[in-house]
C-alpha cells in the first residue's frame, strides 16, 4: 500500500507513547485452558539461523494430535487437516461489523508451549484453511513473558473464506499493559525495557452454524517471532547468480475508485495485487463464477477480488498480512505464512528456487532510484536479480500493467526492505518492517523449493 498512515505507521507511533488499558478479547471456550498442552518438545519449524526469527507452523497429522483437542479431530491425508467433530457448545456473536447477531456452534484446538529460539518483541500468525458457508474461525494468541507473568489470550483475527457469515476482522484495543495487538502484529510495548515474549501458544476456535454438520478445515496454524535489532541501515550482502522468475504483472493504479466498500482501489491495493500474481505464477486463479459480482467493464476482476477477499473490516483496508496469506492458500494445494528474512542472501535462494517473494518496504521517494514515489508501507514481489545482483521487481505501484516490471538497486532495495527504522520526509524517525514478507508455495514443491523453505523454518 502507498497510504499515507499504514499499518506500521501506526504500530511505530503507537509503540512510542503509553499503552491504552483496553482489555483483550478472550475466547468462548475457556475449558482449554484447563488443559494446557505440553511444551513443543520436537522444536520442528525453527529457522537454522537463531537470534531474529523463528518460524513454528503445525500442519502434520502429528502436530495436530500433539495440541490439547476440545471438540476438534485431526483428519489423516495428503493434507492433513483440523476439523470441528463434537461441538462444546453455542455462543451468540454480534458481528460489530453487521449488527447482526447469530447462534453458533464452537470447538477448539490449542497448540502445544512453544519456547522460540528467540524471545521475542513481535509475533504474526499465519493460516491456511477453508471455511464453507455458515462456517468461520478465530486465531488466538497467549504466551509467557521473560518477567514470569503471562499475556491474556489476544485474538489475532476472525475469519472467514467469504463474507457473507462474518466480517472478516481484526481487534482493536487489545492490551495488557507490557503488549498490544496491531492489526496483525503482537508487540512488546517497550521493547528498550528488555521484556520480551518468552514463549506462546496458539488457539483455534472453530465455528458453524448450529445443526448444520458443517465445519471448517484448517491445514496449518503458526507464527513468526522475531527480535529484529533496531536498525537505521543495513550492510549489504555479495550477490549470488541471476535469475528472473515468468510471474504475472497487475498494476494497483489501474483499479483507482474501483470498490470504495474495499478501499477504493489504487494505493490501497498493492497487497492483493501482489498476492494475486503469485497465485497465478502458481497456476491458480479464480473461476468465471468466483469472478461474476466484478462490474464487467473493470479490467483484471481477480484484483478486485483479491481485495474483498482479503479486506479486513477494522483495519478498513486491504493489508492485513495474514488475511493476505490465508486467501493466497485457500486456493487448491496453496501453501502461505508471513515471515521475516535475515537478509538479500535468503531472497535470492528463494528465487534461484523459483519462489517468487512479496516484501513489504517503506521509504522516501530519494531513497528508491527509479520508484517515482515515497511511502509509508507497500508490498511488492521479488521476481529475481540481475546479474549484477540488483533486485527485479513486479511493483504494483506502476501506472499500468505493462510498466510493473522495476528494476532497483541492490543496496538501496535492501535497506529499505531489511531496516526497523527511518527517517520520514518530515525528518520524524518511525519504523521499518524489518524482513516482513509473504512466502506462497504448492503443496508439492520441488526438492530445491522445500529445501529452501525447510532452511526457513516454514515447512
Amino acid at each position: 500500500m502507498t497510504s499515507s498512515t499504514p499499518r506500521r505507521t501506526v504500530l511505530a507511533a503507537a509503540l512510542a507513547a503509553a499503552a491504552g488499558t483496553a482489555a483483550a478479547t478472550t475466547a468462548p471456550a475457556a475449558a482449554a485452558d484447563a488443559a494446557a498442552p505440553a511444551a513443543d518438545a520436537g522444536r520442528r519449524g525453527h529457522a537454522p539461523p537463531a537470534g531474529l526469527v523463528d518460524n513454528r507452523f503445525w500442519s502434520t497429522f502429528t502436530d495436530w494430535r500433539c495440541g490439547a483437542v476440545a471438540g476438534t479431530r485431526a483428519v489423516p491425508g495428503l493434507r492433513p487437516g483440523l476439523v470441528l467433530a463434537t461441538p462444546l457448545g453455542r455462543i451468540d456473536h454480534t458481528d460489530p461489523h453487521t449488527g447482526r447477531t447469530s447462534p453458533w456452534e464452537y470447538a477448539t484446538w490449542t497448540s502445544p508451549v512453544h519456547t522460540p529460539t528467540v524471545p521475542a518483541t513481535e509475533a504474526i500468525a499465519s493460516w491456511n484453511a477453508h471455511t464453507p458457508p455458515g462456517t468461520w474461525l478465530q486465531v488466538e494468541l497467549s504466551g509467557t513473558y521473560t518477567d514470569g507473568t503471562a499475556t491474556p489470550w489476544y485474538v489475532l483475527g476472525r475469519w472467514a473464506s467469504g463474507d457473507d457469515d462474518i466480517r472478516r476482522t481484526s481487534v482493536d484495543d487489545q492490551t495488557d499493559g507490557k503488549s498490544t495487538v496491531w492489526t496483525d502484529t503482537f508487540a512488546i510495548d517497550d521493547a528498550a525495557s528488555g521484556l520480551r515474549l518468552l514463549s506462546y501458544r496458539l488457539r483455534l476456535t472453530l465455528y458453524r452454524a448450529p445443526g448444520s454438520g458443517l465445519t471448517p478445515v484448517v491445514w496449518r496454524i503458526g507464527a513468526m517471532a522475531s527480535d529484529i535489532p533496531d536498525r537505521f541501515t543495513v550492510p549489504d550482502s555479495p550477490p549470488g547468480p541471476a535469475r528472473e522468475l515468468a510471474v504475472p504483472r497487475y498494476s494497483q493504479n489501474t483499479h483507482v475508485g474501483q470498490y470504495p466498500e474495499y478501499d477504493n482501489g489504487g494505493e490501497a491495493w498493492c497487497s492483493p495485487t501482489s498476492s494475486q500474481m503469485i497465485v497465478e505464477y502458481w497456476g491458480r486463479r479464480p473461476s468465471a463464477e468466483d469472478l461474476a459480482w466484478v462490474n464487467p467493464s473493470f479490467a483484471d476482476p481477480q484484483v478486485c477480488h483479491a481485495a474483498r477477499f482479503t479486506y479486513d473490516h477494522q483495519y478498513q483496508g486491504c493489508g492485513n498480512w495474514p488475511f493476505n496469506a490465508a486467501y493466497a492458500a485457500g486456493y487448491p494445494g496453496m501453501n502461505a505464512v508471513v515471515t521475516r528474512l535475515h537478509s538479500l542472501a535468503e531472497l535470492e535462494t528463494l528465487v534461484r528456487a523459483g519462489i517468487p517473494v512479496i516484501t513489504s518496504q517503506s521509504f522516501r521517494k530519494e531513497e528508491l532510484t527509479g520508484a517515482g514515489y515515497g511511502t509509508s508501507g507497500h508490498l511488492m514481489t521479488v521476481i529475481g536479480f540481475t546479474p549484477d545482483g540488483d533486485v527485479i521487481a513486479n511493483d504494483p505501484a506502476s501506472p499500468t500493467n505493462d510498466a510493473v516490471r522495476r528494476v532497483y538497486l541492490r543496496h538501496e532495495w535492501g535497506n529499505i526492505w531489511l531496516r526497523t527504522k527511518r527517517y520520514n520526509a518530515s525528518g520524524k524517525v518511525v519504523s521499518g518492517t524489518g524482513g516482513v514478507c509473504y512466502l506462497y508455495w504448492p503443496d508439492r514443491p520441488s526438492p530445491v523449493q522445500r529445501r529452501a523453505l525447510a532452511d526457513l523454518g516454514v515447512v
